[in-house]
């Protein structure tokens, strides 16, 4: 596998974890209660910061060399 295609399904899953953190942040907010409701924000939170570390360093990393 290639350099760039990593670096395609590394933001790939990046995107994944910020639907995932959504999702998350709105069930927290307008579905759930109680103790769920705090397990899920902090998740959801969690995933949004992780995806954002990650296309940081995606996007610092520069492009890929031939």
């Amino acid at each position: 596998m290639t350099p760039g295609l990593l670096k395609m399904w590394i933001s790939l899953a990046a995107m994944g974890f910020m639907f995932i953190a959504v999702i998350g942040i709105y069930f927290s907010r307008y579905k759930l209660n109680g103790i769920f409701k705090l397990i899920t924000a902090g998740l959801a939170y969690f995933f949004m910061v992780l995806a954002g570390i990650i296309i940081f360093f995606v996007v610092l990393s520069g492009p890929v060399s031939d």
